[in-house]
Formats: C-alpha cells, sequence, structure tokens
C-alpha cells in the first residue's frame, strides 16, 4: 500500500498521520511534551523532546500502518532553535508564544524602518517571531550568540535529526522576519541591517521540494508552518476558498496569486505552501480559547454541549451583549499584547447562557475583522472552509457564516497541519505532480453552512458597535 506520513510538531505535542492517494487516514499518533515558563512571559522547549517525541510517533504509524513512501513536516512557527558548530542545541528553544522581546522588536523597525520593514517582509517586529529572539540572545546571552553557527526553527530541527540537512521551506521561513517574503528568499537587506550572519540560515526550498532523505531513503518534503499546512488540509491551495480555523487560537488566511501586504501589517503576508503562491493572514489570540475559559470560569460543572445549548436559547444579538475576545491581547487587527477582553451591555436578564452566545458572536466579529482586511488585498472570497474544535459546533459554525456572510463548509477529514504536510510528503515521493494534485485527490469538502438572513441583518447592525468598543475603553482597560 502506498503511504505518506505527516508530521506536526506542535506546541504541547507532536502528532502524526498516515494517509493513502485517496486521503483516507490510516493510522495517528501522538506523544506530548511539557512547556517551561522559567519567567514571566517566557515560553521555552527542549528540542530534543520534539526529536524523542516524532521518533515515538513514526514507529507507531510505521506499526500501525506500514512504511511510508514519502514524510511532509509541519509545525508551530517562530521559534528559535541555537545550535554550535556541531549541531548541537545550546539553550532551550525561544518558542511562538514568547513574550520577552518588545525592546528588540522596537529596535528592528527603528533600525530597518517600519515602512520598509512591512514592504521586505509583509510583516512589523512582534514578539512571536524569531528576529527579534536572535537580537535578545545577543543582547542578554552573549556567550551563547558567541557560539551560535546555525539556527532552525521547531520542525526545522526535526528535519535535521530525521536527515541530517539544514533546510526550511520559505512558508515557515516568512515567519522569521528575515525574508524577503516577495521574492521568496532570504533577505540580504534585512540580515546586513541587523547585523545577524547568513551562513548561520537554513536553505530556503519551497514546501513540496525534496529537503532530503531518511536512513531508510524515504523522502522528506521541505514542508510548511503549521497554519499553510492546515490550509492545504481543508483545501485552500489557490485563491477562492477562505480557511477560517477555530481553534484556541482564530485564523482567517486567503490564497493570494502575488504579495501583498497591509500598510499597517494589520493582517500578515507570507509565502504559501504551494510555489509562487502568497497568503495574507489574519490571527487573533483568543478564539476557541475564550469559550474555554468561559466555561472553565462560570461552568466547570457543565460539558460545552450543555453551555452551547444554553448559548443557543439566546437570539442572535443576545439582546445588546457584546464580548471583546482579546483576553490574552490581540495581533489582528490591534497588534496590542496588552489589550484584555470585556463583557459590555450587561443586563439582569443575561445569564451563562447569554454570556456563552456573547463569546461565540465576539469572537465570529473578531474573525470578520480579520476577513475585511484581507478583502482589501485583493478578491473578497465567496466561500469559506472552516476547521478547529470550535467548527463542530453548529450552531458556533452558522454564527460564523451569518457574521462573515460566507458559506463555510467543513472537510471530511479535519485532522489540520499534519495531514497538510502528509499531502506535501505525497508530492515530494511524485504521487502526485504537484501540491493542487495532491489536495485535489485527498480533501473531500462536505455540505455547506449558510448565513441565516435574520442572523446577518441582527450582526450587520451589531458590527460598528463591536469594533468602537475597544478604541472606547482600551485606556481603561489596560
Amino acid at each position: 500500500m502506498t503511504i505518506f506520513f505527516g508530521i506536526d510538531v506542535g506546541t504541547s505535542a507532536t502528532k502524526g498521520i498516515a494517509i493513502d492517494p485517496d486521503g483516507t487516514v490510516l493510522a495517528r499518533a501522538e506523544a506530548d511534551y511539557a512547556l517551561s515558563t522559567p519567567h514571566p512571559g517566557w515560553a521555552e522547549q527542549d528540542p530534543e523532546d520534539w526529536w524523542r517525541a516524532t521518533e515515538t510517533v513514526l514507529a507507531q504509524l510505521t506499526n500501525d500502518a506500514g512504511e511510508p513512501k514519502g514524510i511532509g513536516l509541519s509545525g508551530q512557527m517562530h521559534g528559535l532553535v541555537a545550535l554550535d558548530d556541531s549541531d548541537r542545541v545550546l539553550r532551550p528553544a525561544i518558542l511562538w508564544n514568547d513574550q520577552r522581546t518588545p525592546a528588540e522588536c522596537d529596535e528592528i523597525e527603528q533600525t530597518i524602518g517600519l515602512e520598509k520593514l512591512i514592504a521586505l517582509t509583509g510583516n512589523r517586529a512582534l514578539t512571536g517571531f524569531t528576529a527579534p529572539k536572535i537580537l535578545w540572545l545577543r543582547h542578554h546571552e552573549p556567550d551563547t550568540y558567541a557560539s551560535i553557527k546555525r539556527i532552525a526553527l521547531p520542525k526545522d530541527y526535526v528535519r535535521l535529526k530525521l536527515t541530517g540537512e539544514h533546510a526550511t521551506d520559505v512558508a515557515d521561513a516568512s515567519g522569521t522576519l528575515l525574508l524577503d517574503v516577495a521574492q521568496r528568499r532570504w533577505s540580504e537587506e534585512v540580515l546586513h541591517a541587523l547585523d545577524i550572519d547568513p551562513e548561520w540560515l537554513p536553505t530556503a526550498l519551497e514546501s513540496p521540494e525534496q529537503s532530503g532523505a531518511t536512513r531508510q531513503g524515504i523522502p522528506v518534503a521541505a514542508g510548511a508552518g503549521d497554519q499553510a499546512a492546515g490550509a492545504l488540509g481543508v483545501g485552500v491551495d489557490r485563491p477562492g476558498p477562505l480557511s477560517i480555523a477555530l481553534g484556541t487560537s482564530g485564523v482567517v488566511f486567503a490564497a493570494q496569486q502575488r504579495f501583498a501586504a497591509d500598510e499597517e501589517a494589520r493582517v500578515h503576508a507570507f509565502c504559501h505552501a504551494v510555489p509562487n503562491e502568497w497568503h495574507a493572514m489574519g490571527v487573533m489570540l483568543s478564539a476557541a480559547g475564550s469559550l474555554a475559559w468561559l466555561r472553565n470560569t462560570f461552568a466547570a460543572n457543565e460539558s460545552y454541549d450543555a453551555l452551547l445549548a444554553m448559548a443557543d436559547a439566546w437570539p442572535a444579538g443576545t439582546e445588546n451583549l457584546i464580548f471583546l475576545p482579546y483576553l490574552a491581547g490581540e495581533r489582528t487587527p490591534h497588534a496590542d499584547p496588552d489589550a484584555r477582553g470585556a463583557f459590555a451591555g450587561l443586563s439582569l436578564r443575561h445569564d451563562r447562557g447569554a454570556l456563552a452566545r456573547a463569546v461565540l458572536e465576539g469572537v465570529a466579529f473578531g474573525l470578520r475583522d480579520s476577513l475585511d482586511l484581507i478583502s482589501e488585498l485583493g478578491d473578497k472570497p465567496t466561500q469559506g472552509r472552516i476547521s478547529g474544535g470550535g467548527a463542530r459546533s453548529d450552531l458556533w459554525a452558522k454564527i460564523a457564516a451569518s457574521v462573515l456572510e460566507l458559506p463555510l463548509q467543513r472537510v471530511a477529514v479535519d485532522e489540520g497541519a499534519a495531514f497538510g504536510a502528509a499531502i506535501l510528503g505525497g508530492v515530494a515521493a511524485g504521487a502526485w505532480p504537484d501540491v493542487q494534485a495532491g489536495v485535489k485527490a485527498t480533501v473531500r469538502p462536505q455540505r455547506e453552512i449558510e448565513p441565516d438572513p435574520e442572523w446577518v441583518e441582527v450582526y450587520r447592525e451589531q458590527r460598528p458597535k463591536f469594533r468602537k468598543l475597544y478604541p472606547a475603553i482600551r485606556e481603561a482597560i489596560r
């Protein structure tokens, strides 16, 4: 049997799937690991934990499904692995959700200039990105910095252990703030301005290219960052359908035929996992995470199904109750790590169900902010593909469709980034001539969830109130 593996090196676990050429999932495996927070705002992991977990996942998939013909890699973006001249890890990896680098972000924008930085990289300097982490090591751990000979992103450290090759892909590399995203190559101008040695950087490949092979000769695709791989997994391999990922965070992702960056970098502009394509992406930090917070805080003894049933008893608009989903700061559209959430419009009538309905609607309004910014960069999408834990709720999917004013589809297999990685592994192995052919062969959309016309009218009236609320109370809640 022809089998392809997809490996996703996540923040809490490495997940793997085995698929056949029709996209049927033959096996799943997962191995978790710890997250270290040695200081407030820090987030670190031992890269060897990723590798041990990957070995476990590969062994289980092989035992359950058989030897693969190709392997694709995906994983958490932006993390920094510092290596010496023998490829030994110099310190724990600094992760995407680490918040120690605001001073370095200011330094980058002042050194390069915000306008030029956005033009070159498609983004402004954010604490999660890789370049500020490198500068932080220079400033705070000079001995470690002086020993660096190579750097790697999380999934690319796993590739190094798997194949012996220093390589990455342009989709994941877009999140380092060191790539010329329009030209799909490392930016000599940014590297020179920040005095970062180009020799530290891995070879940047297109996502479906073979980056090396295992000791058994199995080809390993360059792969992609988790969001680009996840978009492939729901069939967003070209301009048209929009990917809506409703997980702990929320992501709105649209493929583009050309590089186009928002002038204020309120949405990210990255290379896509498809050669000669790019994507625009809006990110909200607390999507399904907001519902989890509400349940844990106000309804710990209730199941999610029970809480959603309470929410369904309330009408659209929840009698003018509005929730701002900025519980952990926000990236799109505010780019404000100090943003905070709020309920506004509470009355004596509002109960737990009303709070839950307001959370579902507030998250949907946050997704709509991203959609509107992405639409300014090109044609407005006419359909969405919704995935993630929150997408399993019919109520939430219908609310999202009504706020976005788009029909939304689920897909038959919602395995996230690992599924997209497996497709890339199949292309690298020669099973399909290109990414689009792999997506067409494996991704099966399901029935559409249509917007509710009555809800659409309610949300059109409520959306301007949502957008005015945070600017109005920002100083009071910071």
